[in-house]
């Protein structure tokens, strides 16, 4: 449709895209009807190269302004249409367009600015890297980056070869290999952003750019040029022979070898395209990142990796429905590390927050782990000093209950004792609003025996947070039978606003996370107490593709942590999760873990790993000897048990559905992300297989590795956990 003309501007629409003519410039709306954000899609990129080539055979323009008409710029590629393909000649299509798409913008002779605003992320800004000029807001929801590689694919729209050759090959991989995301600022230091803007305005500021650009005012500047002294010698010696590439590309692959031991396909994929067009001519490249971007949308280890994307997305929206009231004030009861951490997530997205506790060094301490992490993030300059202060101005600190009559909820982070908790939630709802919600971060007891301290047990609820609360993603709430729809959705909504992936689990011993860890834990003490290396129980973990092994991980919750939730567990569930002696007697040792610089592992004074605590061996009932198990045996006894145990709580109704398994285990306590969590691994191997692994180890351990009814029932009927 076409509006109304004026002498100095038109518009019209075609699908997605609104075209309006400003002065010689077209100004190209990217809009795609009934979504929140802008995503390709066959269609829509269809659309917006519609209009490209409607305003590129326009004489009277003269140059092309791409913006967005939503909050964000392009948040990259619609997944959906990969999950549609069965071939992987299908995807190789999808990506030889896009590449075409893109190589006429990027022939263009007239000038096209990408006016960015919010996430320009994957295909997006595959998109904005074929302008000629990029443009971006100062904004804090501004970023950039090519995050496919997290989904287990490689960018298909020639990212592989843009990107590189405008920033250079190390930053250029470095990005791609990560799929980290960079603010405005850090983005033109780097070469990837041209200019850099004010949110508003930014139409008018795209517009004289694209004139100037026009016109011949302004030129973009080349990478190289703007290399001066050390810096330009470096890169001719790493960039522009054949020599110093093949050390850049060598290092990069020992890099991902050594973090991901093979393991996931992309990121090696990543190298092998950009090695191919880099220094050869660039369209074998555009070639080979076709053919290698439609071989890994096939592989289990993408498709893994694309469900957890779905389940992550799907867990965005709050079950229970928007709270009452949307939360404003947070209380905090406790500012040592999970406290603070809780008060830092709050601050950070805008919440004011009450944090208390027992003495001004506490909360002195609680501010000064806030502040650091804080001044970090100015440093790397992903924050403003007056951002980092407006958060801080967030945190309020208390020595008693006075304003808490203003918390929408409070989340109670003390000693993992009961009787604590019950005097701090009979303090805390003296003064609290009849409607506040009450929240306690537990990872192991049960929420009704803490709600048997409140006055109000309906507005009771769990939130289990995971240490450092700034970096892990996933929250657990949990709920009661009694916990009213009101206090789960305000939890629930709180952690939305948080930003961390929540998952709804009921209330029980250890939950979910912490109950599927029991076993491995526990297998993990046993396998010790035969007299398995430790070290080597960890390795084979990590070979599984777990981030650190059960002895390491032991060491860094603390010992005594594990040690508490043990017999809680064991007075649930019995023998196959009994407490181990071994542990015990660890503990009783003095090794605590990484905190108290000796656990099975020995560490510095700064916290730096030295080597197994030989010690250890000696408080076995192996009494220091050594002995060996098959590698696959040992996988076997410590992962088996996790995959039985997450299926028992599915029939326990812990969790709702294997997506919230899958979630969890993967968000909260590690799980390989490219085997796609617990049940997607489940359908993987096949329900009958595990069920007779399971059998073959239960009839050498009786009791430990009984399988689970539900995983029976699933063998006998062949059907999978997700259809």
């Amino acid at each position: 449709t076409t509006a109304t003309t004026t002498s100095a501007s038109s518009s019209s629409t075609t699908d997605a895209v609104v075209i309006e003519i400003r002065d010689g410039i077209a100004v190209l709306t990217f809009d795609v009807p009934g979504e929140k954000q802008n995503t390709l899609s066959e269609r829509s990129a269809r659309a917006l190269q519609r209009a490209f080539d409607t305003v590129g055979q326009d004489d009277a323009v003269k140059g092309i302004v791409l913006i967005s008409g939503k909050a964000d710029f392009i948040a990259g590629a619609d997944i959906s249409m990969l999950q549609a393909c069965t071939t992987a000649e299908q995807v190789e299509t999808l990506s030889r367009d896009m590449q075409a798409q893109l190589k006429k913008i990027e022939q263009s002779k007239k000038p096209v600015v990408a006016a960015i605003d919010g996430a320009c992320l994957g295909g997006g800004l595959e998109v904005a890297l074929a302008c000629h000029w990029r443009l971006a807001t100062d904004s804090p929801k501004t970023s950039l980056g090519l995050p496919e590689v997290m989904l287990g694919l490689l960018p298909g729209g020639g990212g592989t070869q843009r990107l590189p050759r405008l920033i250079g090959l190390t930053a250029g991989l470095d990005l791609l290999l990560t799929g980290k995301t960079l603010r405005a600022q850090k983005a033109k230091r780097m070469g990837l952003v041209d200019q850099v803007t004010i949110p508003f305005g930014l139409k008018d500021a795209a517009v004289t750019a694209c004139q100037r650009l026009v016109s011949g005012e302004l030129k973009r500047i080349d990478r190289k040029t703007r290399l001066h002294g050390s810096e330009k010698v470096k890169d001719a010696a790493l960039e522009d022979t054949a020599a110093g590439r093949a050390v850049v590309f060598s290092q990069a692959r020992s890099s991902v070898m050594e973090k991901t031991l093979g393991l996931y396909p992309a990121p090696l994929a990543i190298i092998d395209v950009v090695e191919a067009g880099f220094g050869h001519h660039q369209d074998d490249g555009y070639a080979i990142e076709s053919k290698r971007f439609g071989g890994l949308a096939m592989t289990n280890e993408a498709k893994s990796l694309m469900h957890l994307f779905f389940a992550q997305t799907a867990l965005k929206k709050n079950r229970y429905g928007a709270p009452k009231q949307k939360a404003q004030t947070v209380g905090v009861l406790g500012a040592g590390l999970m406290g603070s951490g809780i008060a830092d997530v709050s601050a950070n997205k805008g919440l004011r927050v009450l944090m208390k506790d027992v003495s001004p060094e506490s909360l002195a301490r609680g501010h000064k782990m806030i502040w650091a992490g804080l001044d970090k993030r100015v440093k790397s300059k992903s924050l403003t000093p007056f951002e980092r202060e407006r958060i801080l101005s967030n945190v309020v600190g208390k020595l008693d209950y006075q304003g808490f009559a203003q918390a929408d909820i409070v989340i109670e982070a003390v000693f993992e004792d009961l009787a604590v908790k019950h005097k701090v939630i009979k303090e805390a709802e003296a003064v609290m609003r009849k409607d506040a919600v009450f929240a306690s971060n537990t990872s192991a007891l049960p929420i009704k025996d803490i709600a048997k301290g409140s006055a109000r047990p309906e507005n009771v609820v769990g939130m289990h947070y995971f240490s450092p609360v700034q970096k892990m993603p996933l929250l657990e709430v949990i709920v009661t039978d009694q916990t009213s729809k009101h206090a789960a959705a305000m939890a629930v909504e709180v952690g939305l606003q948080q930003g961390k992936t929540v998952i709804v689990v009921k209330d029980g011993p250890g939950f979910y996370t912490t109950r599927i860890l029991g076993p491995v834990i526990e297998e993990a003490a046993q396998l010790a107490l035969e007299g398995i290396e430790l070290h080597e129980i960890d390795r084979l973990m990590r070979e599984v593709g777990f981030p650190v092994g059960p002895i390491t991980l032991l060491d860094e919750v603390g010992l005594d942590i594990a040690g508490k939730s043990g017999p809680i567990m064991a007075a649930a569930f019995g023998e196959r999760m009994r407490p181990s002696a071994t542990l015990q007697r660890v503990i009783e040792s003095g090794r605590l873990g990484r905190k108290a610089k000796r656990g099975f592992y020995r560490y510095d004074d700064q916290g730096k790993r030295q080597g197994v605590d030989q010690g250890v061996y000696g408080l076995t009932p192996a009494s220091g000897s050594r002995t060996t198990v098959p590698a696959e045996e040992i996988q076997r006894r410590t992962v088996l048990p996790m995959l039985n145990e997450a299926v028992r709580c599915l029939e326990d109704g812990i969790i709702r559905s294997p997506r919230d398994g899958d979630i969890g285990a993967v968000f909260g306590i590690g799980f390989p992300p490219f085997r796609g969590g617990p049940f997607r691994f489940l359908d993987t191997l096949g329900a009958a297989t595990v069920v007779a692994q399971l059998e073959a180890l239960n009839a050498r351990y009786p009791g430990r590795y009984e399988p689970a009814a539900l995983l029976r029932a699933k063998a006998a009927s062949g059907d999978p956990f997700h259809p």
